[in-house]
Parts: structure tokens; sequence; C-alpha cells
């Protein structure tokens, strides 16, 4: 007798292991376990848990159990096997049973999910780790076992490592359970640290060596196949090649049955072929027999006769993304341990081959083991079980590893949107009953849900159909056949109805035929026989469970909205919304698509919810439904998002209403409801029934109070239009603040304000006397917040509106479309007295904090630029930037302020009227509203003016002398007009124009027309001197013009008749004599300017482009269409050195570059400031004589870096330079 108490085993040829040893040696061959037989069963007697370590073909999984079975377990108890999957548990049982010469079902059986193939005489017991979890409930304590096999625990599935978690605690209290971990050579030492150092024992699994190879290839099916040839060439046997997924299984079994001959058989295995199909590869052969799997053949099943094995390195690993809360199926590379199993598959019947389709380097540098599921999975299921259990909180469950933290969070969020748990955790009532149900919780809600919807039959029907293979067949080389047979049962709306039509066919055709007909209309349809019974099984288990637990099913059909509610109830976090043509927007913004293979792929509804939601090469919607958003709220209203917004009053009712809108998971379920906004906020419903009733439209007959009320204020406004001002009566937040104190908190509308009166409420409260309507005056807030505002010569009527985000917000001034023109940009800077603190406060808050810091206290410098700031002189901004810089000696660039975002209130609104009052426009942007509407504002002026002032047909000035300034009335506006002696196509004309800008320019202009025809003689001769000089920048006319001007308006231009006879006498000699001199000024410009022209043409090298381009600018800014005319006299005379010092720049920029770029350098930065301040200038409408010294400063400057021997005008350097840049605006 052994420590146990049971009987030693019999190791001698008659004995039990003998017998095992012996009873197949054709096909068992003394499998390597069988030599550590004593060891084991030796562990086993002596200790509570053992760690069976074997390498593939070991041989541990089929002789386990018979060997605990020779020791005497099995006895008091079940020896009980697990395995992760069901193919394997029903393949091993079928194996084992064989070997001990035992129908399957009696002496050896299984049990997985809704299929029991067991009996009272069964000792070993087949069943996947989950189902042995679902006996727990029932058998806390696992007593219907004396022995527990944890096979392939290296896989590391969620439920083994719960499993391993609860053996762990449950032993202590079974000290007559005996656990056997089995594990591939993949990290055992981790289970034997977790079961407290139990004992490891390896055993050896292979009996020839594997050679192994490395062949990365350029695509992954052209390198099967040149590893499928480089192996057949090693001899006779089977290969077994790993492949992803089943895409690239398809295409290379495709692949490899047009490249290899008949007796060669090609054979695909993965989870989703029937039953039949990966019976396939177990089947006896001819030949070589090559077979296409995914991983699982890496582990869960054994292939016979593999000789060969090519690796792709690959696998589609499932992966929960707690982000998106979506099961993503990836293909990643495999471990090491993953692909040494890979290599462990070939070399049990002689030496074996292994290629690895990627490269040995990569093999070194891959992870050492898988991640375990539970580190990579949804863990709702997990976390229901526990807490049904009562085993604690998850975070102190003896897990091998702990889950991720942010996974068991994700797992409570899905729970309590299932409503199985409540807020702090606990399980609810529904959370118990969907713990008695052994199927995801999410199937288990929609099934609870259909008791309720008076859906069950059908819910019943679903949920079965969720918890198995889809039982429609695609074989690979029937698949449109297949898909024709299906589409009779398919519903265009909704795939779940389509598993519900096929339900009832089968049903109906089971029940008319017999089994053999019954499989033969199964195969015509492309059914898999053994998924339709595990489906009804599993519905007979599910309708019995549900019995049991009090749920009734409905006698008549559900309609589909009772259906699709039911399905919701689980489904929510995989309802999407169509957003473009076949892109849907799931929950928390996931991009998806439908299912190819779904009924509803190509009618593409605008809602739909999927039963699952899976990423591959993009997130793929399964088993799709058309829903309705009215169907989602109720069953959704625990998790919907609701945003109250746009609260307004309604004057008929007497009511505040308000909008709803309502998301699920960021979804818009509920768009715009209107709603009674008292009863969602009362407190701000108040506050609107005062604003909008009491104080605006209020539905009549009014209360007494309101009448008294109103006829008080309508007696204050008139005695404020008497007084011209507006501060006497309460503004409209003073008014509602004596309501709020009279009226008691629960009247929130006219309708509670009713019901208060007639209960007997205070009325003469709301009575307000005149004493309390009359609001209190500071004089000074007058003074600073005036009515109107001077701008030049007008005085504009302004406006206040204190609404921030309003458009309106802040001071707007009311300005004539015809004095636009006139309006200078500088004064509106300063707005009121009032805004000004505040104004230039934000100013210097807004600088970016590199500057800002030099400012700091903020308050102290505002109040220090504030006192010396002069009274509204010139530009604020500029202002500011002086004393700051006065302050500070820091100079903040010009522009500082332009890209920074102030509050609208501190930029004045200007409010366009035309004659009559009406808008024209309105915008805080005066240079874009003169831009757009200036030409109408010309218009509107010149139909204002003063009659008897214009003249036309002007020959000669005999109109007395023009003022500076004419005032005007337009509309009850002040204006002024400009005088201007005008030259227009016509003749000549006095006109009032709008601006002194436009008038001096056009006065100009005029009096050198007029000194043109009074001297039309030696203008003629001047022409015809001149007609030589014709050139693309300079016209005989412009010559001509400029030649007068230099005569006659060098100084200044006449304004009355006394001066123009002056002017005449004093230049009537020099006209021919300037005309002479000026031509051969310029013939000597555009001689120069074609010379310059000339050598900037042609092939650039390449490090000189930015010279290049440099000096194409300065020249276009130097010679242009019309400069004769713009450039100011004395910058004229200085051309030609400018273009000699381009000349002479071009002749040294090759001879001497290094030179060149550090002159580039110097006057990059300041050509790029000019460009960049011109284009501000124009966009603001302002003119700046600062930036014209500048701009004709940087031209001396260019003379004196690269042409030095000129000589300058001025003395200019980088210092110099700067001190005038900060001049300019």
């Amino acid at each position: 007798m052994n420590r146990t108490g049971r009987s030693k085993p019999n190791t001698s040829p008659n004995g039990v292991i003998g017998r095992i040893a012996h009873a197949r040696m054709t096909d068992r061959q003394m499998l390597p376990i069988l030599e550590q037989a004593e060891a084991i069963q030796e562990a086993v007697a002596t200790h509570q848990v053992v760690v069976v370590c074997g390498e593939t073909g070991s041989g541990k999984s089929t002789q386990l159990p018979q060997l605990m079975r020779a020791i005497g377990r099995g006895v008091d108890g079940i020896i009980g096997h697990t395995q992760p999957r069901r193919i394997a548990a029903r393949a091993l049982a079928t194996r084992i049973a064989e070997e001990t010469g035992s129908p399957l079902g009696q002496l050896v059986g299984y049990r997985v999910r809704f299929s029991d193939q067991t009996s009272q005489q069964t000792r070993i017991k087949l069943l996947t780790d989950g189902m042995l979890l679902a006996e727990t409930s029932h058998d806390p304590q696992l007593k219907q076992y004396d022995t527990l096999i944890i096979d392939e625990a290296h896989e590391r599935s969620l439920n083994i490592d719960f499993l391993l978690g609860y053996l762990k605690r449950l032993l202590p209290a079974r000290p007559d359970l005996r656990v056997i971990i089995t594990s591939a050579t993949i990290d055992p030492q981790r289970f034997s640290a977790h079961f407290n150092q139990a004992p490891i024992i390896e055993v050896s699994g292979r009996t020839w060596p594997v050679e192994v190879r490395y062949r990365p290839p350029t695509n992954l099916r052209d390198g099967v196949i040149d590893a499928v040839d480089e192996l057949a060439r090693c001899g006779p046997g089977d290969i077994l090649v790993f492949l992803p997924g089943e895409r690239e299984i398809r295409q290379c079994t495709d692949a490899l049955r047009k490249q290899h001959p008949p007796h060669t058989e090609v054979v695909p295995l993965f989870g989703r072929l029937s039953v039949a199909e990966q019976q396939r590869v177990f089947a006896p052969h001819r030949g070589r027999r090559i077979v296409l799997a995914t991983n699982v053949a890496e582990t869960s099943l054994t292939v016979p006769g593999i000789r060969y094995v090519v690796d792709s390195g690959l696998a589609r690993i499932s992966r929960y993304s707690f982000r998106t809360r979506i099961q993503r199926l990836p293909i990643e590379p495999v471990s090491q341990a993953s692909a040494q199993q890979r290599s462990g598959r070939c070399g049990r019947e002689g030496p074996g081959v292994c290629i690895r389709l990627y490269e040995q380097s990569d093999f070194a540098e891959r992870l050492a083991f898988t991640e375990p599921e539970i580190l990579r999975t949804n863990l709702a299921s997990v976390i229901l079980q526990m807490k049904h259990l009562r085993l604690g909180d998850i975070d102190e469950f003896p897990f091998v590893e702990a889950p991720d933290p942010r996974l068991v969070r994700d797992g409570l969020r899905l729970l309590e949107a299932l409503e199985a748990l409540d807020s702090a955790h606990h399980l609810t009532a529904l959370g118990k009953k969907l713990a008695r149900l052994p199927i995801d919780p999410r199937i288990g809600r929609m099934l609870l849900a259909g008791a309720s919807e008076g859906a069950l039959s059908e819910l019943l029907v679903l949920a079965a159909a969720l918890s198995v293979q889809d039982p429609r067949d695609r074989p690979l080389d029937h698949q449109e056949a297949a898909d024709a047979a299906h589409a009779k049962w398919q519903d265009k709306r909704s795939d779940f109805v389509s598993l519900l039509n096929l339900w009832a066919a089968m049903k109906a055709t089971a029940k008319e035929l017999k089994r053999k007909p019954y499989e033969a209309w199964c195969r015509e349809h492309f059914l898999s026989p053994a998924r339709l019974r595990e489906w009804q099984e599993v519905h007979g288990q599910l309708r019995g469970l549900s019995k049991e637990m009090g749920l009734s099913e409905n006698a008549e059909p559900a309609d589909r909205v009772a259906i699709h509610r039911a399905l919701l109830t689980g489904l929510l976090n995989a309802v999407a919304l169509r957003e473009e043509d076949d892109v849907y927007r799931g929950a928390r913004d996931l991009k998806l698509a439908i299912h190819p293979g779904s009924g509803l792929a190509k009618r593409k509804p605008r809602w739909i919810v999927a039963a699952e939601l899976v990423e591959t090469s993009r997130v793929f919607a399964r088993l799709v439904a058309e829903v309705r958003p009215e169907w989602i709220e109720p069953v959704a209203k625990h998790l919907l998002k609701a945003h109250y917004h746009s609260p307004f009053w309604d004057s008929h009712s007497g009511k505040v209403f308000g909008r709803v809108d309502m998301t699920l998971y960021g979804l818009p379920v509920v768009n715009g409801r209107k709603i009674d906004y008292a009863r969602v906020s009362p407190t701000a419903a108040r506050d609107i029934f005062i604003q909008d009733g009491l104080l605006g439209q209020y539905p009549e007959p009014w209360p007494a109070f309101l009448q008294h009320n109103r006829d008080l204020q309508a007696a204050l406004e008139k005695a404020e239009a008497k007084a011209r001002r507006r501060d006497l009566l309460l503004d409209a937040e003073q008014l509602a603040a004596l309501y709020d104190a009279a009226l008691p908190d629960e009247v929130v509308d006219a309708p509670s304000l009713a019901r208060w009166l007639k209960r007997g409420g205070n009325e003469q409260a709301l009575k307000f006397s005149k004493s309390q309507l009359i609001a209190a005056t500071d004089h000074t807030v007058v003074e600073d917040f005036p009515d109107t505002l001077k701008a030049g010569s007008l005085q504009l009527p302004l406006s206040y509106v204190f609404e921030p985000g309003d458009d309106a917000d802040g001071v707007t001034v009311r300005v004539p479309v015809a004095g636009l023109n006139a309006l200078e940009p500088d004064v509106f800077e300063w707005l009121v007295p009032g805004l000004l603190a505040e104004k230039v406060m934000t100013l210097i808050r807004a600088l970016p904090k590199r500057l800002r810091r030099h400012f700091v206290p903020v308050p102290e410098f505002a109040a220090a630029v504030l006192e010396a700031l002069p009274d509204r002189c010139g530009s604020l901004e500029d202002a500011v930037r002086r004393e700051l810089r006065r302050m500070t000696g820091i100079d903040l660039p010009a522009d500082v302020w332009d890209e920074l975002s102030i509050p609208s209130h501190l930029t004045m609104r200007f409010l366009v009227v035309d004659a009559k009052g009406k808008v024209l426009e309105a915008g805080r942007d005066l240079a874009a509203l003169q831009q757009q509407w200036g030409a109408r504002a010309g218009k509107d002026f010149r139909a204002t003016e003063e009659v008897g002032f214009e003249r036309t047909d002007i020959t000669d000035w005999d109109f007395g002398s023009l003022p500076d300034q004419m005032p005007f009335t337009q509309g009850g506006a002040e204006l002024l007009g400009y005088p201007a002696l005008c030259a227009e196509k016509s003749g000549l004309a006095l006109r009032l124009l709008d601006s002194p800008q436009r008038a001096e320019a056009a006065h100009r202009v005029g009096v050198r027309t007029l000194l043109m025809k009074k001297f039309a003689q030696q203008a003629r001769l001047l022409r015809r001197e001149m007609g030589g000089l014709r050139h693309l920048q300079v016209t005989t006319e412009e010559l001509c013009a400029a030649t007068f001007d230099r005569v006659f308006l060098a100084n200044e231009v006449p304004r009355d008749q006394a001066a123009f006879v002056r002017c005449c006498e004093q230049g009537r000699e020099q006209i021919i004599v300037e005309g002479e001199r000026l031509s051969e000024l310029v013939s000597g410009i555009l001689q120069r300017h074609v010379t310059v022209q000339r050598h900037l043409k042609g092939n650039i090298p390449l490090g000189l482009v930015d010279s290049y381009r440099d000096l194409a600018e300065q020249l276009e800014g130097l010679v242009y269409s019309g400069f004769l005319l713009t450039t100011p006299v004395e910058q004229l005379a200085e051309l030609p050195r400018y273009l000699r010092g381009m000349e002479r720049r071009i002749e040294r920029l090759q001879r001497d570059p290094s030179r060149e770029q550090a002159g580039l350098a110097q006057i990059l930065p300041h050509q790029k400031r000019l460009r960049e301040t011109l284009e501000r200038h124009q966009r603001k409408g302002v003119k700046d004589p600062a930036l014209t010294v500048v701009r004709w400063m940087i031209e001396e400057y260019r003379v004196s870096i690269f042409a030095q021997e000129l000589g300058t005008q001025t003395r200019v350097s980088e210092k110099r330079l700067a001190q005038a840049w900060a001049e300019v605006r």
C-alpha cells in the first residue's frame, strides 16, 4: 500500500501499466510519458499538486488519466480532465475510450457546453475548462472529483487562469483532491511557484531530432510554396503548415493544389470548418498529405504522420481593447515558446525538418512566452462568476498573473451596462439571474429581456445560436452554392431574423423527415447536422433553465420590435450609426463596417446593432440587424447621457420649455426633444420665467401686479426720454432680482404663479413702488461711457451692449455710409474711457509668455502705461508699445497683437447705415468695411454735397480759394467734405471728397492737369522730345506729368488763385530744362534696369538661388510700372546709384560667394519684415511715413553691404535700422 492508502501501481508486463503500454503497441510504441509513470505516481501520492512538463508528443494528454486510474484514483470520485477546446475534449475522450477498450460515454466520457456524453459509470471525464468552472456554481468544492488534470495549462486561457486561482483557494479545504497541471515546456516554474513550489516532472517528447531552417520569404504565399517544395525533396512524410488565419489558408490551399501532383492531398484545418472537414486530418490516406492549419494544431490537436513543419511565425491573437471595447484579431508574430511548440509537431516518426519563414534574428527578438489571455480579454464573465460564487474582490483573487486593472474596470463597466452590478459593484437581482446562465453575460441579458418583452421563445433560439458555432457551412469549393442555398432564409433587415427563419425551417423539416432524408436535406442546404444538433441541445438546456427560473415563453410569435429591443439590452455597445457610404460610427467614435457576409451589407441601413465587433483588416460588425433610435432609448435609459439645452419662454402657454439631446456612447439617440424645462432645472426655468415672462411677453390676461408694474415702468421710461438719460430705471437684472426676492421658489412659470396666487399668495409684495424701480446714478460712469464719439470732424453716436458672446457685445459706433471713408482707424482703438484700462491690461496679458514676463505684475504696468498715455493721439497699440519700451527697454514687434485674440467687447463695432438709418453692414474691421462699402460711401457722399459748390468744365483757376474742409449735414449727422480740383474724363471739376487723403491725391492730379492745359505748348514739346524714351515702366505722359510735378508742385500744391498764379510765374521758364534733366535721369535708370535684368536671366547656380531671388525682388521694388510718379523726388535721383550697386553685387557674388552669403544674411530679415509690414498696413488701411523712411534706409543698407565704394546718402547701420523700425507702426 502507498501513502494514499491505495494499491501501489503494478508495473509488470501483466499489470495495468503493462496492459496500457502493450495494448496498442503498433501506434503507441511506448510513449515517453510511460518512462516517467512511476515518478508521476509517486509525486501524486505525496503532493497535492504536480506539474507535468511534457514536450509535444509525449503522450501526456492520453496517458495521464489512465495512469491515475492505475493507482486507484477515480474511485472515490471522478478523474476530471480539462481541455481548452471542445474539439480537443471530444477527440481525446474518443482516443482514451479506444485505448481502454470502453465504449465512449461509459468508463470514459466527455462533457462540453450543452453536450454531455457521460454516465453513472464514467470515471474519466474529459471536459472543457469552462465547463469545470460552470460546475463550481453548484459544486463549489468540486466534491464529485478526486483528481483533476488541468491540461494544456501553458495556453493560459482565461478559464485556465481562473481555474488555477480557484483551485489554489480550494485545495486547503480538499486535502484529498489531487491536481495535475500539464504544460508543454513553457514556463512550468510559474505554475510550480503558484502552488507553493509544487514538484515538476519533465517528460521528453521527441524521439527524433528536428532540424530548423530559416527561410524569410518576399511574401507569405510564395514562401509556403517554396518551403513545401524544399521539404518534398527531403523525402516522404506529411507536412504541417502553420498559417495565421482562414484567408491565408484558403489562398495557400488553392496555390498548393495547383502546384503539386494528384497524389498529394492538401487539407485545411481551422475552427470554422465542419466537423467532417476537420476529421479529414485524422483519416488514413495514401501519398503525401499537406495540412494547412491555424494554431489549433499547435497544442490542442496532434495531427498524425507529420514529418515536416512550415512555420509562418504568425497567428491571429485575440486581443480585447478596453479603449474601443472590441475584440481585435490582429495578426502578430508568435512567441518563441509557440514557435518551439510548432517545430515539435514534426520528428515523432523520424528525423524532422521545420522551416521558419522568418529570420533567425527575428526569432531571437520575440517574446519568450505568449501573453496570457487574462491580460488581453474582457473579464465580465469572470467577474460575474466571482461575484456569484462570493470569491471576493478580483484584485485579491490568487491569479497566476493579475489582470490589467484597466481590463478589470472595463469588465465592471460592462456588467454595470448590463445592469448586473449596481454602482457599488454589488450583484443586482438581474445579475444573480445572469450568473445562473452558463452563457456570455451579454447573451444572458438578452434572454432575460426576451422574457420581459414577450419574446422569450425567439430569444431562446437566438441565445442558443449565439452560443454555438454557425451551423451554416461554406465549403471552400462550394461557397457560391452555399450562399445561394442560405439566401432562402435571409431577412433583408436582420441577420437575427434570418437565424429564426433557419430555425423554423430546420424544425419543420426535422419533423417531417426521418434521419437520413433529414441529413440529406442538410447537405443539400449546406448545413452542419452536428452543429444543428448542438444548437437544438443548447436551446433545450436554456429552455429548461428559463423554466427553472420562472420565465414564461410567449405563446404567440413576438413582433420584430420586441425581439430587437431584447437583443439591444445585451448589445448596446455594438450599436452604430451610418455616416458615410459604408462607414459606421460606433460607440466612443469607433469606425466600422458591416461584414460582407451579412444580409445587410448591401442595404446599409442608418442604424444597426451587431452581435459582435471584430477587428481584422478593419473593424467589422458581424450578425447585424437594422434598429431604430426609439427602440434604443427605453432599454438604454441607465446608459444615456442627457444634455439639456436651449431653454426658451413660450408666451402662449406661459411655460419654459427646453430641448434634450441623449447620446449612447456618443451616438445621438434623441435630438432636440421638447421638454418642460422646469422639471429638469427649476432654478433656470424660474430665471427665464422672470426675465422673459414677467419682464417680457406674458400671456394675457395679466395679473393685477404685473399690470401695475408695467404701467409704472412705462412712466419712468418717458421720464428718461425727457431727461435724455438712460440710467433712471433699474436694468433687467435688477428688476429680475426684485421679482426673485418676492416670489416663492415653487413659482417657476405662469401656471405655478396662478396656482400660488389662487392659494392666497402675497400679491401685494409683487406690486413695486416708484422708489423700488429707480436706480442710483453714478456720474463718473456716465462720463466714462459717452453717448457720442468724435472721430475727426464727425460726432458719431455710440450704443452699448453688455452681453458676452453676443455679436453686438461692447461699444457700437453708428456711422453714416457717406462718412465711412473719412474715418481713421486710430481713434477707434481707444474705445471709450471706461474701457481703456481694461483694454490696456488685456493687451499686455495677451502677449506671448516670452514677452509678457517682462511686464509683471501686469496690473502695475498697465496702470503706469495708462497714466502716461497721450490723450487719444495716434494708435493706442503703438502708444502702449512706446510706453512699455520706455519703461523696460523691451521693443515689442509692431505686429505683436495682430494675430492675438482679445475679447470682442474691447474692439469697436461699426454699424454702417444709409441716409434713412437702414443698417447696411456691421463689423469690427474698419478697413474691410471701407473696402466693401467705399464706392457706395463715395456715391452717397456726393449725393449730399452742398448745392452750388460743384463746378465742371474748368479751364482756369477762376474759383477763388479752396478751403481744406467744408461741414454739412446728412440725415442729422454732421459730416465734413474735402474740396479738390479733380481731373475727370470729361474735364476738370470742383468736387467735395469724403476723406482728406483722397482729396489731397485728387487735388494734386487736378492742379497738374490744369497746369498742363495752361502750358499746353510746352507740354507738347516735352512729349515730342521724350518720345524716344518709351519703355514698359515709363510712358511719355508719365514723364511729362513728372516734369510738371518737379517744376510746379515740388513744395506745395496751391489751394487759392494767388498761389496758383505765383506757381505759374516761378516755373514757366523751367519746364523744358527740367524735362531734359529728368529725361536724362530716367534714361540712365532704364538703361541700368535693362542691364541688371539681363544679368538676372539665364541659368542660376544652385547655391545662389536666394541671392538672385533677392535681387529680382529689389529690382521690382525700384523700377516698376508707374514708379516715376510714386517714387519721392529725392529717392528717384538715387535710383542710378542703387542700380549700380546691384551691378557691382552681381559681378562679385560668384567671385566671392562667402561675402555674398554674409551680406544676404544681413539684408533678408529686413526685407522680409518690410514685406510683411507693408502687407499688414495695407490690410489695416494704415499709412505710416516712418515705414517709408525704413524702406529707403534698407536700400542704403544694401549699398553699404554690397557696394560700399559707392557711398550712402545717409549714415546707415544695423543699429540705426533697428531705431528706425522702432518708430514704425
